[in-house]
């Protein structure tokens, strides 16, 4: 999966019923399904019900089981409510009989408002200035530990440049921060409407997310000494943007504990428009422990 358009092949999904839906996995470099794509698959789902041209404001989902790449993933969507203004759907994803993933996802009528924001963070290098993970591959991949390495050589329709390099070799607790630049590849501006744009950016989501909780502890802890596993998932979309330009997510941990880390970010265009927020935790157990 190499394009834009091998991304929207995995995440349009193929209509059984006006509310049943069935897609197929890809991996991003790990032995189950890539929650993204769940998440993107299910809003695809929620969206292809939604009629009255109400738009994706937020979703809040729950990983249930890990998903099983050689088989297909039906999603079940609920018609919850139709009200004056928002429109609410309950979406269940299957896997044969297990019940794998639920989400829920509200859609609102444009309406006029008020309008704040937070800024961006200053200061940051710009994406020319930074190496990405091709370049890291490429680079220094012979020093790279053997997991780290595999999951670098996947081939992404998506660029991600990291602002900070860390030696993954020397063991330092970090501060609970990471910020990361993402951008389409082959993209032509303007070339996707807005819900699918929205789909798009759930899927990227999902990466990075979780390295701000497991910064502090990187000098015992690391992606191969531990189980690691999105637990569930929220997000809010605020503004429409597009995919023509780097966009920049910013993330931190508030907390670490019980096995689980806890991250939150918000994902801005290069001039510093919000686009939209994403908080989850995931679990971060010691594979030592039981």
């Amino acid at each position: 999966m190499t394009t834009v358009n091998d991304l929207l092949k995995l995440l349009i999904l193929e209509k059984v019923t006006e509310s049943e839906f069935n897609g197929v996995s890809k991996t991003v470099g790990s032995p189950v399904v890539f929650g993204g794509q769940v998440l993107a698959q299910a809003i695809n789902a929620a969206s292809r019900t939604i009629t009255n041209k109400r738009i994706l404001h937020s979703m809040h989902a729950y990983f249930l089981e890990a998903g099983d790449l050689n088989l297909p993933i039906t999603y079940n969507v609920s018609r919850v409510r139709d009200g004056g203004s928002f429109s609410v759907r309950r979406v269940t994803a299957h896997q044969k009989d297990r019940t794998i993933f639920i989400l829920s996802a509200s859609f609102h009528k444009k309406e006029d408002g008020y309008n704040h924001q937070i800024e961006m963070k200053s200061g940051l290098k710009q994406p020319e200035e930074l190496l990405s993970w091709t370049d890291i591959l490429h680079q220094f991949g012979d020093f790279l530990p053997k997991s780290l390495k595999t999951f670098f050589e996947i081939e992404r329709p998506i660029e991600f440049k990291p602002t900070k390099i860390d030696n993954p070799l020397e063991r330092k607790d970090l501060p609970p921060f990471s910020d990361v630049w993402f951008k389409l590849k082959s993209y032509t501006a303007n070339s996707l409407d807005l819900v699918t744009k929205q789909q798009i950016l759930t899927y990227i989501s999902d990466y990075n997310i979780l390295v701000s909780a497991l910064n502090p502890h990187a000098s015992k802890a690391h992606w191969g000494n531990m189980q690691t596993a999105s637990l569930d998932h929220s997000m809010w979309y605020f503004r429409d943007f597009d995919f023509d330009d780097w966009l920049l997510f910013s993330m931190e941990s508030p907390s670490t504990s019980n096995a689980r880390g806890f991250a939150r970010g918000n994902i801005f265009t290069r001039d510093g428009k919000l686009i939209a927020s994403v908080a989850q935790e995931g679990l971060m157990r010691p594979k030592d422990k039981k």
